[in-house]
Parts: C-alpha cells; structure tokens; sequence
C-alpha cells in the first residue's frame, strides 16, 4: 500500500511535529480486499444475524487507521466463517480510507486523513455542518453503532505500556471491562476534551442507556503480541455474550479497577517528562514530579499514582497522560 500525501498532517496530530523514533512494522498487514465491500450497504461493515434472539455485539478496528492489528483478527473472524449462534454479530472497519494508504515505510502517517474519527462522536459534532471524509465514516456508520447493546473497540498503541481497558465511569461499561478479563486492568476514563469517542456516544453513556462499550488497548501497534491479546479478547467477547463459541472460563487473575483523577493536557509546545515513562508505572507518592509543561509542574495528585498512557511528545492540547488511582473491584 501506498503513502499519503496527506500523511504529515496525521502524523503531526499524533507525535506533536516533534522526533518520534522508527517503529518497525512486525507483521504483515493485512489483505482487507475481500471485506471492504461489506454485505449491509456500508463499506467495510459486516453483519450476521441468528435465529435465536440475542444481544447486537460489535467488534470495531481501524477506528485509527494505523492501527492494523485489530484489522488482522476481524479479518481471521471473517475468514473463519463465524456465525452468531444467537443475537447479531458485526464486525467493523473504523477508518478504511486512513488504512488504504498506510505504508509500512512511514506507520505513523495514516492515523487519520483529515481529524481524528475517535473524536467526533459527540452530538455537537453529529448534529454540526462539520464535514471532513472522517466526520462522513461516522455519520455513514450510525445507523449501525445505534442498534449495537455491547461494542468492543480493539486499539493498540504507539508508545510502551501494559495492556488495559478504558471505560467511561459508568458502572455498566466498567462490568464489561471487568467481565471480559484481559486485559486485567479496567480505567474509568471520562475522555479527552478534544472530542467524544465512539465508546463515549449517547448510546452508550447517556442516562438510562442500557448499552455498553470499551475501548481496548491491546499492545503496541504494530507488535504479533498485539494481535494474540486482541484475538483473546474477541473470542471472550463472543463466548460471553453466546454469540458464537464456549462461555470463557474465569480468568486466573483477578480483574484490576483504576479510575482517572485527573487528565493532563498538553498547554504549551514545550511538554516534556522528567524521564522515561511506561504506561501502567506506579507513583508511590503524592506530589511527585512527573513532567514540565512550559512553566507548570505537573505532580501525581495522589500516593501510588498510575500513569495511563502517557505519551513523550504530546501536542498542544492533547492528552499527554492520565493519572489514575486504583480502587476495589
């Protein structure tokens, strides 16, 4: 597949115009020709429906079209010919056109093309005469997410950290997170300020909603670990909800709760951490300081402190980090 010109805008919009390191693709990407036609009318989109009555379960990649390991498992689900036993199945390619020019050479350009998907969401946004092809992928894509009662949305990311699962702070969402298992972790998460995500639409957080959605960031994007861990997370989805296949066993490991404290953005050109940090590290005290953004320090808000996915080189009102306190199950 071919680079974009439009690349550099996607690629500034994740690393903030400043020097990211070369990562290497470790896998092959993956032959989506087949699927993109879909079979509902909607490129892309696929959707089976059983007999026997059940939930609408929807399992989502490419909301960022870089992020490639999410469209190898769909892409595995497809070839293998699974069929809901009950309920709805469908399965979704977020950002096609991001990924049909996602060069290998250049992996972080094709984020997006031109704003990012997963921050339009929102009722301002959908009910706007805001027009980009994103803001188009999305209007295109409601009629389904509004018919959906349990989404997973399979993420990967550019910076190391331990997997987890963000949910918004709703009880609901975070039984799904905590159901599923792997990963381990579940953050209540209330988003970014810079749009709504597809787990945070109306359908899944407005008041009274019965549906659910997570956000699962599965690895780093372009690592077959990535791919492994996303494949078990669908295949518990599925047997969770007696969609298709066995009801998963308990996970060994008891499931881990944090929720955010605090959303640090970006306000100056000048973010930078104090060191080196990986997402899932523990800060055992309170007022510790993790990172300088121009003249304000910023320092854990609270004893054993996690840091959410921080990234290095944040842009100017983007999320940098999330700071996250555990809590009981």
């Amino acid at each position: 597949m071919r680079g974009s010109s439009l690349g550099t805008q996607s690629t500034n919009a994740e690393a903030g115009g400043k020097a990211v390191p070369h990562f290497a693709v470790g896998f092959a990407v993956p032959d989506l020709r087949p699927w993109l036609g879909g079979n509902c009318g909607i490129p892309g989109v696929w959707t089976f429906t059983a007999t026997a009555p059940g939930p609408h379960l929807a399992l989502v990649a490419l909301t960022h079209g870089n992020e490639i390991a999410g469209a190898a498992v769909l892409a595995e689900i497809l070839m293998a010919g699974i069929r809901p036993e009950c309920g709805r199945l469908s399965l979704i390619f977020n950002n096609i056109d991001a990924f049909l020019v996602f060069d290998p050479s250049n992996p972080t350009a094709t984020r997006y093309l031109d704003e990012d998907l997963n921050r339009l969401w929102g009722e301002d946004r959908l009910q706007s005469p805001r027009d980009s092809r994103e803001m188009r992928r999305v209007r295109a894509l409601l009629p389904v997410i509004e018919s959906v009662d349990v989404l997973v949305d399979l993420h990967s990311m550019l910076w190391p950290s331990d997997p987890l699962t963000l949910a918004a702070d709703t009880d609901r969402t975070i039984r799904l997170g905590q159901s599923l298992g792997t990963p381990r972790l579940t953050v209540a998460d209330p988003g970014h300020i810079a749009g709504r995500r597809l787990v945070d639409h109306a359908r899944f957080t407005a008041p009274g909603a019965k549906a659910a959605a997570v956000l699962v960031e599965a690895g780093q994007h372009w690592e077959t670990a990535t791919i492994t861990a996303m494949a078990t997370t669908a295949r518990r989805a599925l047997g969770l909800y007696g969609i298709a296949g066995p009801a998963p066993a308990p996970w060994p490991e008891p499931p881990l709760l944090a929720r955010v404290t605090e959303t640090v953005t970006a306000t100056s050109h000048s973010f930078i951490f104090t060191r080196e940090f990986r997402g899932g590290e523990t800060i055992p005290k309170a007022g510790t300081v993790i990172a300088q953004d121009g003249a304000r320090e910023i320092r854990t808000p609270h004893d054993d402190c996690l840091l959410v996915m921080p990234t290095p080189v944040a842009p100017r009102g983007h999320t940098a980090v999330r700071l996250a306190r555990f809590e009981a199950p």
